[in-house]
């Protein structure tokens, strides 16, 4: 399997993990929380047969990537971005980036040379800044997000299995989501590091993204559902299409936060026309 050592935290290096498959453009996959790149296998499959190269990773602390016991802030995350992309040599990459994962995007502009990256495409992300502060007052407010901790503490499976009804926008008698389905997501996410989970949740919450959103100077593309119930569209997109006015913005209508699954085939096609 392959992995590259990020020194993003030099004071404890980690491997990270990640898969490169096909030829053609290249799109970097950057998954959400509390997932891992497996999440995208199904927009994978269909962007290869649409000959494009697909690059997924494991965040750290997550999947069969490492699981330190620091480094979840996003400068060290982005670091690892950019290991992966160094490893994979990747040129004229479009960094695909969901919900936590647009975090990774912004702070990437910031932090490195932009020189590898042609495009960005922000799927439902927690894009500009999640948490309520006296400057963002419509922000979420905190106590929302600790009792996301506790809940993870007191019974993570438990916690999970509840919060993906409203990632995926499961209401009373749906079956549009298998059963199966919906295990194996809760399972995924118990294979990753508890200590990932709730760090990783902190930073998405009380990361201010909005001084690094200037330094994104590639064509973007933002989507966004407009029944997301984990990351409100008014509250995220809606708001980061201000800061950049020239993004190309989609909405689903009636899409939740979890689209790329539940809207997966419209996702594959937005995104491959927008990278052609």
């Amino acid at each position: 399997m392959p992995y590259v050592k990020s020194n993003a935290n030099k004071d404890e290096p980690v491997n990270i993990y990640y898969e490169d498959m096909g030829s053609g453009k290249a799109i970097v996959l950057i998954h959400g929380w509390p997932l891992s790149g497996s999440m995208w296998e199904y927009q994978v499959d269909a962007l290869l047969q649409k000959g494009y190269r697909c690059i997924t990773y494991d965040r750290r602390g997550f999947g069969r990537s490492d699981y330190p016991g620091g480094g979840y802030d996003y400068k060290t995350m982005a670091g690892d971005l950019h290991a992966v992309l160094i490893a994979t040599d990747a040129e004229d990459a479009t960094l695909v980036g969901f919900s936590m994962g647009g975090g990774e995007v912004a702070k990437y502009f910031s932090e490195f040379e932009a020189g590898r990256i042609q495009k960005a495409i922000l799927v439902s992300t927690v894009l500009p800044f999640m948490l309520k502060t006296d400057d963002n007052e419509d922000g979420v407010p905190q106590n929302v997000f600790d009792g996301m901790a506790e809940g993870l503490r007191k019974d993570r499976p438990g916690f999970l299995a509840e919060f993906n009804k409203g990632f995926y926008g499961i209401k009373e008698g749906d079956k549009t989501i298998s059963e199966a389905y919906l295990n194996i997501a809760v399972n995924r996410a118990c294979t990753s590091s508890l200590v990932a989970t709730l760090a990783c949740a902190n930073s998405f919450a009380t990361t201010d993204f909005r001084t690094d959103m200037p330094n994104i100077k590639v064509p973007t593309l933002i989507i966004h559902g407009t029944e997301d119930g984990i990351v409100p569209i008014d509250k995220s997109s809606d708001k980061t299409t201000k800061l950049l006015p020239d993004a190309k913005y989609i909405k689903y209508e009636g899409a939740p936060h979890g689209l790329w699954y539940t809207h997966k085939d419209k996702l594959v096609d937005d995104i491959a026309d927008f990278v052609c």
